[in-house]
């Protein structure tokens, strides 16, 4: 009889408290990856600069890749993927998860993070939606979109198919003189590094994550080589230091405002200063990995906000900056805002133990960014929230009002007005609140 009370009062729990019983399962994880970089027979063009023309890619300088982490505690599982790419269109992602749903996958499941390389992929080239054939944004290449999509697709699967259980832990710490804010009128810095161990249950290293925040810009609109740029080269470097097979993934955080400084007498040359920045921020990484604790059995949770967007419009700065290198006039921005910037837009977040990845659709400006990971601590308990920039999509730059009415470049690369800033952060908070241990 006592048996049965017992057992009576275990199934109750799991139908009062569904979240917080299968956070207590014990979480399995698997890893792939897959070489994103195009034959130079589709002509694929590198994004980021208008001044480039579309101009296809003149060759391969380092492999661009996507990496995919599954995650599952048995009835749920989560899809994490990070791409050394500049960004994904709205179009992309729906396209992806509409092609794995026969594998049970949704929207809410999957976060594609991309490290936002201006030597990758250009975002429009991938974009359904850009049937506007203007050189500066780039233009729609039907092959390279479905050659980027199917290889989104098999890295999740493949990821998916060897799972096995693991053990994780985080640490965060500020690197002082690693980035800079571009922008004139702000000093705001966030040079917090974010690093997640995972490994197998047996002790293995099975993945590796990094959060830290700048533009890989080390190259200019007249490097024509394929390049994951400095995140490459960290995520490379990392690999070999580590070994045992990690796979190293690194996503950026709130970038908007943010770039990286060059290491001491790294020389003239932008593709050795990519290099050596990576290289040694690799070896910041390894150093901290090496003294993170994992435990198993952590806090699973993941969240997809949906947030309704200001009305679209442009800065009025808009024709003597951004306008300008893309070659548009009020004219074409009237066709194209309604077609290619969305009227909402989402912001996914996941919870793994104390860390907890905040995805934002696009550049988020660091002050707001340092706002949204203080509040994500209150508000959830967890230690060590991120911005996940870029996540999903890239709707544009994220400002706050004072950020935006100053102008430059990246408020002219702003499409939804003053209040921007304010509806994703708030968005993105109402998003993880509920996202507790």
């Amino acid at each position: 009889m006592k048996r049965a009370v017992l057992m009576l009062s275990f199934a109750l729990g799991l139908l009062l408290c569904p979240n917080r019983s299968l956070s207590a399962a014990e979480l399995k994880a698997g890893t792939a990856r897959i070489d994103l970089t195009p034959p130079m027979s589709m002509k694929a063009p590198l994004g980021g600069y208008g001044e480039r023309m579309n101009k296809p890619a003149e060759g391969v300088h380092d492999r661009i890749f996507a990496k995919a982490l599954v995650l599952s505690d048995g009835p749920r599982k989560f899809a994490l993927v990070t791409c050394d790419m500049l960004g994904l269109a709205p179009a992309f992602k729906p396209e992806v998860v509409k092609r794995l749903a026969s594998d049970g996958w949704s929207a809410e499941q999957i976060m594609l993070l991309p490290a936002h390389s201006h030597t990758s992929i250009e975002m429009n080239a991938i974009n359904p939606a850009n049937t506007f054939n203007i050189p500066q944004i780039g233009i729609h290449n039907p092959v390279l979109y479905e050659f980027t999509v199917k290889n989104f697709v098999k890295v999740i699967r493949a990821a998916e198919q060897h799972l096995t259980p693991i053990r994780l832990g985080t640490t965060s710490r500020k690197i002082e003189g690693w980035n800079r804010n571009r922008r004139r009128d702000s000093k705001v810095v966030d040079d917090e590094l974010t690093i997640t161990r995972i490994d197998t249950d047996a002790g293995k290293p099975l993945a590796v994550l990094v959060n830290f925040t700048a533009h890989p810009t080390f190259m200019g609109a007249d490097a024509m080589l394929f390049s994951g740029d400095w995140p490459g080269h960290l995520q490379r470097t990392l690999e070999a230091v580590i070994g045992n097979g990690v796979t190293a993934m690194y996503f950026n955080g709130a970038e908007g405002d943010q770039a990286p400084v060059a290491r001491p007498d790294s020389g003239p040359s932008p593709w050795e200063r990519a290099e050596r920045y990576g290289r040694e921020l690799a070896l910041v990484v390894a150093k901290d990995w090496a003294h993170i604790a994992t435990q198993p059995d952590v806090a699973f949770e993941y969240h997809l906000q949906t947030i309704k967007l200001p009305e679209r419009r442009w800065h009025p700065d808009f024709m003597a900056t951004g306008g300008k290198e893309y070659g548009l006039s009020e004219e074409l921005l009237r066709q194209m805002l309604p077609q290619m910037s969305p009227p909402k837009t989402t912001s996914g977040a996941l919870r793994l133990g104390d860390l907890l990845i905040i995805g934002i659709p696009g550049e988020l400006a660091s002050g707001l960014g340092l706002q949204v990971k203080a509040q994500a601590k209150e508000l959830t308990g967890a230690q060590h929230p991120v911005i996940g920039g870029l996540a999903n999509e890239w709707i544009s730059y994220i400002l706050s009002p004072k950020a935006y009415r100053a102008g430059g470049y990246e408020a002219s690369v702003s499409f939804y007005g003053e209040t921007l800033g304010k509806t994703i952060c708030d968005g993105a908070l109402a998003g993880v609140k509920d996202l507790k241990e």
